[in-house]
């Protein structure tokens, strides 16, 4: 599920106007894993913020994450992580992708 260069850009245009949604301190619970499945589900591209020790254990729960919820790192800048997971069915007025979609058609 590789996501092409052009689109990688518009996502991170996209991403640039986004919060994160999801703050993991404590490595990753099942709170947590639910909780980004869910903002996954319903917004499609989030951002996350990981507040880890060092790059090495950051990079772990970025790719344990991934593999785990079948999203794709778009960014990683600093602690700051832009996820992309195509949604099953679109929520038209959760998802971040509709929202800015005039970013995306241009």
């Amino acid at each position: 599920m590789k996501t092409d260069n052009q689109t990688r850009k518009l996502y991170r245009t996209i991403g640039h106007k986004l919060h994160p949604v999801l703050i993991i301190s404590n490595g990753v619970t099942e709170t947590v894993a639910a909780e980004l499945e869910r903002a996954l589900a319903d917004h499609e591209l989030i951002k996350i913020r990981i507040n880890a020790e060092d790059r090495e254990e950051k990079q772990h729960m970025l790719e344990t994450l991934c593999r785990t919820h079948g999203a794709e790192l778009i960014q990683l800048t600093g602690h700051i992580a832009l996820l992309h997971r195509p949604a099953l069915k679109q929520k038209r007025d959760l998802s971040n992708l509709v929202r800015f979609s005039e970013l995306l058609s241009s």
